[in-house]
C-alpha cells in the first residue's frame, strides 16, 4: 500500500509544476514580461521552464527523484520570496504558503526516496 501512496505524493507534487512550465511554454511572451516587472531577467524563463518540466517528469517517473525533489524545493521557495512577498495580501499570502507547503513536501521526498514504484528502484 505504502508504495501506491509514495507514487501518488510524486504525482501530486509534480502535477502543478508540469501544467506550470506548460502554461509558461503557452503564455511565454506575458510571463517573461511578468518576470521582468518583478526584477527578474526575462532570459532565465527557459532555464524555469525546463526545472519546472523536468523536474516534474523526474519526480513522476522516480528518476533521480532526490535531485528533482531538492532542485523543485529550492525553486517553490525562492519563487515564494521573490513572487509571493507581499504578506498584506491575503491571496499573495496564501500563495506563499502554498509555496512553503510544497518545499516540506519535497523536502520529505528528498529524504526518503522515492518507493519501490520507480525507475530509481526497478
Amino acid at each position: 500500500m505504502n508504495q501506491y501512496l509514495t507514487l501518488a505524493g510524486r504525482v501530486l507534487l509534480a502535477h502543478i509544476f508540469l501544467l506550470a512550465g506548460i502554461s509558461k511554454i503557452t503564455g511565454y511572451a506575458g510571463t517573461q514580461g511578468w518576470m521582468e516587472s518583478m526584477g527578474v531577467p526575462g532570459m532565465l524563463l527557459p532555464v524555469v521552464i525546463l526545472l519546472e518540466i523536468g523536474g516534474a517528469l523526474a519526480l513522476i517517473v522516480g528518476w533521480k527523484t532526490r535531485w528533482a525533489a531538492w532542485a523543485l524545493a529550492a525553486f517553490s521557495v525562492l519563487s515564494a520570496v521573490i513572487f509571493h512577498s507581499n504578506l498584506a495580501d491575503q491571496m499573495q499570502s496564501i500563495l506563499f504558503m502554498k509555496n512553503l507547503a510544497m518545499a516540506g513536501g519535497l523536502l520529505v521526498l528528498a529524504a526518503h526516496g522515492p518507493g519501490s514504484l520507480s525507475l530509481e528502484r526497478r
